[in-house]
Parts: structure tokens; C-alpha cells; sequence
């Protein structure tokens, strides 16, 4: 059986500063077409991890591959497109003389029909004749993206790209992320600390903690691992509780609510309540999202 090509395979990448790790032993897998949500505290490695795929810094050791290539070859490193820290544009000039610019250093062919393809995609045409500076945080963070889709890259690398965005920019922004993976065929490596967003989109994930991958897992791994809780008030919590721990294993009480976890039976949990003179004043069913999941999991790496 043919083994599947991803689009990133990185194995054993580490890379220090100043005798510090900021990777260490990294192992990661991105699959073709995926869009990988990349998660990790500030100072976890994530940027550093980006910049070591994209070239920008050199590792100490381990491999990376880049659609079962090494990622030094001139033929891969066309397919990537990337936007780190910042779009690098010049803030005087025209957004489609920016896009103009970056054609010329690209040396691409039709540099008008490609301008005018990744302004489709970002939904910037009718902002072509804009000056940059004049544009706002959202558009800047689009016209960055159609800088690192022009030549139709096959991988594109974005650090933080909804940070700061309003809520309508942040949705734009997740419309065009998929638009671009299910229509052009593009694979997304998009690190961000807005998780609730990230799990609007991502396919995959990948957390990071001290350098180190601790855990890659799909969109549907995560959503059969999410807990289901039920969460509720009363007017006595503390009673209440101690009278849902006698049942179920896991109740806690916090901001207010008590929290019964491993069940959606809220039905059962009322007529518990009433049947020891507890009054349900408000009650809700739930299930874990990837931020809950992901401050559980640290609090679990932190314990160990």
C-alpha cells in the first residue's frame, strides 16, 4: 500500500536560543488539504515552529518535509505561501501596487490575471487603488494573505491571522480560510489563540507546550473526546451538590453554577433535586469546546 504523502512531516525539529529550547524534539503531521489549527501558550514555540517550515530560521537538528520533500528543495518551497508577524507591505503605495511589487520578486507570469485572482479570494477588488496605511486591521491581515497566495502556493502558513479582528473580520477571515482549502486545493497551517474561532474551521489540531507537540489529534477526535456536562443553579449550591455527589462521580462548583460532568440527562438531575426539596431555578446542557479542552489539558501537563 502506497504511504499517504502530508503536507508537513516534521520529525525530531529542535532549535535553541541562547542555550534555551524554544522547540525541542518537535514531532508534527499536517495533512494534505487540512486546515491544521496550531495551539500553544505564548513563548510555546509555535512561531518559531512556523518560521523553521517557512525557512526564516535554520534548526538545530531534526528533518522537515514538505509534501514528502525536504523543505530546502527549490521545487517545494515555490508551493509555500506564508504570513508571519506582519504583511510587509509598504504603507504609500496602492494595495495591487503592493500585490504588483511582490509579483515582480516572485518573477510570476501574468502578474494582472494573478493579482486579480487573489483579490477575488480575499474579497479585496473593489479596494485595489487603496493605500495600505489607510486600510484597516482586517483588510491589512487580507491583503497579507493574498500577498502569500500569490503564485498559488499548495501550503500556506499563517501566524495569528484573526488576532485583533473584529467580529465580522473574523468571519470573513474563517469564510476565505476555507474557501481557500476547498476550492484551490490550498492546505492551511494557522496558529491562533482564538479557539472558539479555530474550531469553527480547523480539521486538525496540534497543541504545543514548552517546545514540544503533546498532543495532534483530528476534528472529530476532538469532538468525541469533548465532555458532555449539564450545568445548573439552585438556591442552596452547596447542598444541591453534595446531593448530586452521591450519584455522579464528577460535580463541581464554580463561577457561580454547579457543574455535573459525563451526562446530558438534565431530566434526572431536576427530579433528583425536587425530590430532596431543591428548586431548579436555571439548568443547561453542554458540551466541552476546544478552549475548555485545551485549559484541561495544560492543567493536567502542569499536575504531571
Amino acid at each position: 500500500m502506497e504511504k499517504q504523502i502530508n503536507a508537513i512531516e516534521i520529525r525530531g525539529l529542535s532549535k535553541s536560543f541562547r542555550g534555551l529550547y524554544a522547540v525541542d524534539s518537535l514531532n508534527m503531521t499536517v495533512p494534505v488539504g487540512a486546515i491544521y489549527g496550531f495551539i500553544g501558550e505564548n513563548g510555546s514555540g509555535k512561531s518559531t515552529t512556523e518560521k523553521l517550515i517557512c525557512g526564516h530560521l535554520v534548526a538545530d537538528s531534526g528533518k522537515i518535509k514538505l509534501f514528502g520533500r525536504d523543505y530546502t528543495d527549490p521545487g517545494v518551497r515555490a508551493r509555500v505561501g506564508a504570513l508571519i508577524e506582519n504583511a510587509g507591505c509598504f504603507p504609500n503605495s496602492s494595495i495591487y501596487q503592493n500585490l504588483r511589487m511582490q509579483t515582480i520578486n516572485l518573477g510570476l507570469d501574468n502578474p494582472d490575471s494573478e493579482i486579480e485572482r487573489v483579490l477575488g479570494i480575499v474579497r479585496m477588488e473593489k479596494h485595489r487603488n487603496l493605500k495600505f496605511k489607510k486600510c484597516s486591521l482586517g483588510m491589512k491581515q487580507r491583503v497579507g494573505i493574498a500577498m502569500a497566495l500569490l503564485g498559488n502556493p499548495a501550503l500556506l502558513i499563517l501566524d495569528e491571522p484573526i488576532n485583533g479582528l473584529d467580529t465580522d473580520g473574523m468571519r470573513i477571515m474563517r469564510e476565505i480560510l476555507v474557501d481557500i482549502t476547498q476550492n484551490y486545493g490550498c492546505t492551511v497551517l494557522i496558529s491562533s489563540h482564538i479557539l472558539g474561532e479555530l474550531q469553527k474551521i480547523a480539521t486538525h489540531y496540534g497543541i504545543i507546550r514548552r517546545g514540544r507537540m503533546i498532543m495532534e489529534l483530528s476534528a472529530e477526535e476532538m469532538e468525541n473526546r469533548a465532555q458532555v456536562f449539564v450545568s445548573l443553579k439552585t438556591a442552596d449550591m452547596e447542598g444541591a451538590k453534595r446531593v448530586l455527589s452521591e450519584r455522579f462521580a464528577d460535580v463541581r462548583l464554580k463561577d457561580d453554577y454547579i457543574f455535573v460532568y459525563d451526562t446530558d440527562d438534565s431530566a434526572a438531575i431536576v427530579d433528583l433535586l425536587m425530590k430532596k426539596d431543591y428548586i431548579v431555578s436555571e439548568i443547561s446542557k453542554n458540551k466541552i469546546g476546544l478552549e475548555e479542552y485545551y485549559i484541561e489539558l495544560m492543567s493536567e501537563k502542569e499536575e504531571n
